[in-house]
């Protein structure tokens, strides 16, 4: 049984998954990447077989709850396992698989994603059906993990992988990282960063670490400066920091856009640049919205990307450029310039990364604001946290939520913003 319908050949609903143990070895130079993954799981349903997403590697070894009769197969993009014994639904069971290769990103709709390799090094960009090209996985928006990674890499490189660091050890000249997550990862949210990076903390926040190559640590200790008081603002507006770490990696190379991950972002040497900094806030903003109040239907992506640009709006008031009625008005006016023939609620697998989804949302959360005034607004945005904190979270929830604070039906600005094609008019910010 297929997860998402945004997403038809991902995943797998007749189980979910409770934990990923991933232990994985990768030679930089030769790009050879082997990995021991245990998945602890429940059934769903009754069932005989699953299917994990594994794409570009192969599977040596697959056993379940240890059974070394396990059957497989392996095809293009599932890795088919046979259980030992049909399971009723509500049964655990954990599958072990060795497997090995050269990991590349996947071709799809959204361009090539998954394990990238850099100019010296590799990277991960998930998002949103990248995770098979690195482990095996039930690769669903919805079916969200603890996880532990262990990643061990050549001498003079450094892993940043996903998590809250736990170790880290060298032995016969390589070193070792290993990182837990004990709060549920959704699978395009993993990631592995290798380079020649050195950790350095951030002034301002203990929290944050920062990685970049030697030669970029003054530039990029420059370009982050503001993260604390961006941290800080988005903790006053949106609740408390949510994730359990908070790594920033920067590459020597360029890359098209920063991508976050549960706790982490990357960015190419090329978001060093000031024009650059609303991007530093858009991905910290993920952290809340996408990262911690999850989405189970891609169909959804609005919640997250909508918020995401609306927190860059904040930091450039605060931060004493655009106001967020200037940056509002300035986007309205590029998004009547553009095609009408996309419905934010459900844009469909070819648009969910379309720029107007993110500017649009966005918009939608500065109606709203219009329409329910500071306060309760202020009071949504807490609430929508607090009570979704990693968890799952759809429209209509958001919905609900926001007629129960205003007490009174918002249909009608949800319908034009959210369910409609045409562009509504957009309405002007009270002072306040």
């Amino acid at each position: 049984m297929s997860g998402d319908p945004y997403t038809p050949q991902s995943g797998d609903t007749s189980f979910d998954v409770e934990s990923y143990d991933l232990e994985l070895d990768y030679r930089v130079r030769t790009n050879r990447l082997e990995g021991h993954a245990t998945i602890n799981a429940v059934a769903a349903a009754a069932i005989s077989t699953i299917g994990l997403d594994l794409i570009g590697l192969r599977a040596t070894r697959v056993r379940v709850d240890g059974d070394r009769r396990t059957k497989y197969t392996q095809g293009p993009r599932v890795l088919r396992v046979t259980l030992p014994h049909r399971l009723a639904a509500g049964e655990r069971f954990s599958v072990e698989v060795v497997y090995a290769g050269t990991p590349g990103p996947r071709r799809s709709r959204w361009g090539v994603i998954g394990w990238e390799e850099l100019d010296d090094g590799a990277l991960v960009a998930s998002q949103p059906t990248g995770a098979p090209t690195w482990f095996p996985c039930n690769d669903r928006p919805d079916d969200r993990a603890r996880m532990r990674i262990a990643v061990t890499t050549d001498a003079g490189y450094l892993a940043v992988p996903t998590g809250r660091p736990i170790s880290r050890s060298s032995r016969a000249g390589r070193t070792t990282v290993v990182a837990e997550s004990a709060v549920p990862v959704a699978t395009y949210l993993a990631a592995v960063h290798v380079g020649h990076y050195e950790q350095s903390d951030l002034a301002g926040d203990e929290r944050v670490r920062l990685f970049t190559p030697p030669a970029l640590r003054a530039p990029a200790a420059d370009a982050f400066a503001p993260v604390p008081q961006m941290l800080a603002l988005f903790e006053d507006v949106f609740g408390p920091y949510p994730q359990e770490d908070c790594a920033l990696v920067v590459t020597p190379d360029e890359l098209e856009i920063p991508l976050e991950a549960q706790g982490m972002a990357v960015f190419g040497v090329n978001h060093l640049e000031p024009e650059e900094q609303r991007l530093i806030a858009h991905e910290l903003a993920h952290q809340w919205f996408g990262n911690s109040v999850g989405i189970g239907r891609w169909r959804d992506i609005w919640l997250n990307e909508g918020f995401a640009c609306y927190a860059e709006w904040l930091w450039s008031e605060a931060s004493g450029a655009a106001t967020l009625a200037q940056e509002a008005v300035a986007h309205y006016a590029r998004l009547r310039a553009l095609p009408k023939d996309l419905v934010l609620g459900d844009p469909g697998p070819e648009l969910m990364f379309d720029d107007r989804v993110y500017k649009r949302g966005a918009l939608t959360l500065y109606a709203l604001r219009c329409e329910l005034g500071a306060e309760p607004f202020a009071r949504l945005l807490r609430e929508w946290t607090a009570t979704h904190q990693h968890g799952l979270a759809t429209d209509d929830d958001f919905r609900h939520l926001a007629a129960q604070i205003a007490g009174r039906d918002l249909a009608p600005l949800f319908t034009a913003w959210v369910d409609e094609r045409s562009l509504p008019r957009l309405p002007k910010l009270a002072a306040g």
